[in-house]
């Protein structure tokens, strides 16, 4: 199943991992083990971060995708359910429809 990772990365701890050299290695490691679709860094509320879309075939990958950010940045992380268009058509959305109506 797709989801969208909401990464929030505090500013103070990024600053540091910027100021020690290590953020852009460590980011790459993270990125590399979370394999994802697609990764877009953004600011969130003042802060950095990033959507970083990724595959997951049990919940039980979760942690497996979450724990790095946590244990290295403090980042705060959301898994956002995520369809793409023929996800949506597969939905039965007319049917849903019919049996709301």
């Amino acid at each position: 199943m797709r989801f969208i990772m909401h990464v929030v990365l505090p500013v103070e701890k990024f600053n540091e991992a910027l100021r020690d050299g290590s953020a852009a290695k460590t980011m790459g490691r993270i990125l590399e083990d979370n394999k994802p679709e697609a990764a877009y860094f953004t600011s969130t509320d003042g802060k950095r971060g990033g959507y970083i879309v990724v595959n997951i075939a049990d919940v039980s990958e979760i942690p497996r995708l979450a724990e790095p950010w946590f244990l290295n940045f403090n980042a705060a992380v959301e898994f956002i359910p995520a369809m793409v268009p023929e996800d949506l058509q597969k939905a039965g959305l007319e049917q849903i429809a019919k049996k709301w109506a």
